[in-house]
């Protein structure tokens, strides 16, 4: 019988970002649940501020009892927060393109408060300059235009008001560092990166180095593997 695995999109994706990867993986082997995350796609109104303990209580009411559990940039640190906070459920943790965190105080304040100017910036201007200041950052900006094309028609899924809601709940300068907490993660971990993604690269091979069970692949592409790079994340999610 084939493995319910829990599949989690980044920041202002939804659920389709893993369509392509969703495809090509063996249905003997996994039967792929991709979610919404709170604030995204069919999530995006929240009876509830949106909190890591929101997602994680949200994703595991969607859950089957057990799982394998893959989640990129955003869903990765979800991920992790659900994999710490109920790792009886998880069998397998897939992290692509995140990180545990920004450690240094002042550089989380700055993040927090970067953050919470694109959150007041969504529910002021149009969605589409949003959209495409998001991906014309850097850590897009060698993406093939058939992948910013993907991107961009996914993002227009979203509700611009709960994105800024998810920023200021969830961003990543909101987020407390998980660094110190990884050694306690015991189920096979995989941490992938794109070779293009020299940032989280790092992030990823210092995630690595401290989950005693993980594995480190760096795949061809950036910063945007489910959609940049599905054949390869696949077959090494397989």
């Amino acid at each position: 019988m084939p493995e319910s695995l829990v599949l989690l999109h980044g920041f202002s994706g939804t659920r389709h970002a893993w369509d392509r990867v969703a495809g090509q993986l063996s249905p003997q082997r996994y039967l792929p649940l991709a979610l919404d995350l709170p604030g995204h796609g069919v999530a995006a109104e929240c009876a509830e501020p949106i909190t890591f303990d929101s997602c994680v209580a949200a994703v595991l009411a969607q859950c089957p009892e057990r799982f394998a559990l893959c989640g990129y940039s955003l869903g990765g640190r979800v991920a992790l927060h659900v994999a710490l906070g109920a790792p009886e459920r998880v069998t397998r943790l897939v992290l692509v393109s995140t990180s545990a965190g920004i450690e240094n105080p002042t550089e989380r304040a700055e993040r927090r408060t970067a953050d919470r100017r694109l959150a007041d910036e969504l529910e002021r201007a149009p969605f589409e300059h949003f959209i495409e200041r998001w991906r014309t950052q850097p850590l897009f900006a060698d993406d093939p235009s058939e992948v910013g094309t993907l991107a961009r028609e996914d993002q227009r899924r979203n509700d611009p008001h709960a994105l800024a809601a998810v920023l200021r709940g969830i961003g990543t300068g909101e987020m407390t560092p998980l660094w110190s907490r990884l050694h306690e993660l015991t189920m096979p971990v995989t941490v992938i990166a794109g070779e293009r993604d020299a940032k989280f690269r790092a992030l990823g091979e210092r995630m690595a180095a401290l989950i005693p069970t993980a594995e480190l692949v760096t795949l061809p592409g950036g910063h945007g593997l489910p959609l940049g790079n599905p054949t390869d994340l696949a077959r090494v999610i397989d």
